[in-house]
């Protein structure tokens, strides 16, 4: 006999860990999964039309909200209401628990990278004081190694307990992700304004500079204070034999975006789960040139996906996966944006569909192979 419960939802295609259940039901009791269950539900469910229900997806990497944050160049928005802005469309995209991707360092004349991490960090603890969040919020430090000031302004943010995640980034021209200097060029061309080939030189050479004078010690002192604080480590566009040798020496637990087949086979080797943009997959492509998400999935070097600039793209990338590469069923494609990214950051109580298990739930309706969010639910609870 069915227990008591809060909510029951039938007729739905339940996407569990392993598996799928074609035609089920899913019982939801003090915010937790109470029961599961095939066939016709229990009386009084609720009917979810044959959608499909899944665990709450879970975002490791997202850069949107510093897009709420400032607008346009030299916009700032005031920052709470760009945090319930961000946060709303994160709900409305299926994701129920986020890493906010704060930039963790200062660079003088480049306005742009400057993220006020502090500033964010507490209107994001503010929102949540006030309720006024769908999703559940923690931090992910992007420390941009070379930067002069980046190992003060990571320990003015490690010892929050929101904290979740760290990366070691390094965006100095001609190496990582931008090994093609053209490439970035083009990037900041594209940015408000633009800027000319005379200032992009003078941008790169005091960059070159940096990355000699700082990024050794900051590396270092970034990864001891990881370890220090018990937070994950995130290596960030490994390339080559040595970065996949650096990523093992400074614990690194997930690899951001490798660049080559070469390093997503060394690391993965050395059991470093692997995260790639969920854009990529559906683009079906790197925008930097790089190595293609779906080309990792082929060989079984795909572990978790990122929004990263498009909440929409985590569940619409997911679900592509089996289309693209049909050795991936259903289940084992959202687990790359549910249980895996969830186990990489220590959340054991979220990220699939079992008993006990927090009751953080989407539904999802296929509308011509477009993936529309119909209801989400955190800890049992309706938010979007």
């Amino acid at each position: 006999m069915m227990a008591s419960s809060d909510t029951v939802i039938g007729n739905a295609r339940i996407v569990l860990a392993e598996d799928v259940i074609e035609q089920g039901w899913i019982a939801v009791a003090d915010g937790r999964i109470a029961e599961v269950g095939e066939g016709r539900p229990p009386d009084r469910s609720q009917d979810a039309g044959g959608d499909l229900i899944m665990p709450g997806l879970i975002e490791l990497h997202t850069d949107h909200l510093e897009a709420h944050y400032i607008p346009r160049p030299k916009v700032f928005w005031d920052p709470t209401a760009a945090v319930v802005s961000y946060d709303g469309q994160l709900a409305t995209s299926g994701i129920t628990t986020v890493l906010d991707s704060l930039r963790v360092w200062r660079e003088e004349g480049a306005g742009e990278v400057d993220g006020r991490a502090g500033v964010l960090a507490e209107a994001i603890a503010a929102a949540r004081e006030a309720n006024l969040l769908r999703a559940d919020h923690f931090l992910h430090l992007r420390c941009e190694i070379p930067m002069p000031s980046v190992v003060e302004e990571a320990k003015e943010l490690v010892g929050r307990p929101d904290v979740r995640l760290m990366s070691l980034m390094d965006h100095t021209p001609g190496q990582r992700q931008f090994r093609d200097e053209g490439k970035l060029r083009d990037y900041y061309r594209g940015k408000g304004g633009g800027r000319t080939d005379a200032e992009l030189d003078v941008l790169f050479e005091k960059r070159f500079a940096y990355q000699k004078a700082y990024a050794a010690d900051n590396l270092r002192a970034i990864a001891a204070l990881a370890q220090q604080y018990g937070v994950p480590l995130a290596s960030h566009d490994d390339t080559t034999e040595e970065n996949v040798a650096d990523a093992v020496r400074h614990r690194v637990s997930v690899a951001e975006f490798p660049t080559t087949m070469e390093a997503a086979r060394g690391l993965h080797q050395v059991g470093i789960a692997i995260l790639m943009g969920a854009p990529n997959v559906v683009r079906g492509g790197s925008h930097s040139g790089n190595i293609a998400a779906v080309d990792l999935a082929r060989e079984g070097l795909l572990n978790i996906l990122s929004s990263d600039y498009i909440p929409s793209s985590l569940l619409m990338g997911a679900l592509q996966l089996p289309q693209r590469v049909p050795a991936i069923d259903l289940a084992s494609a959202v687990r790359t944006v549910t249980k895996a990214p969830a186990e990489a950051v220590g959340l054991s109580d979220r990220g699939e569909i079992a008993i006990g298990k927090r009751a953080d739930l989407i539904r999802v309706h296929m509308a011509r192979d477009l993936p529309v969010v119909r209801c989400v639910w955190r800890e049992g609870q309706r938010v979007a």
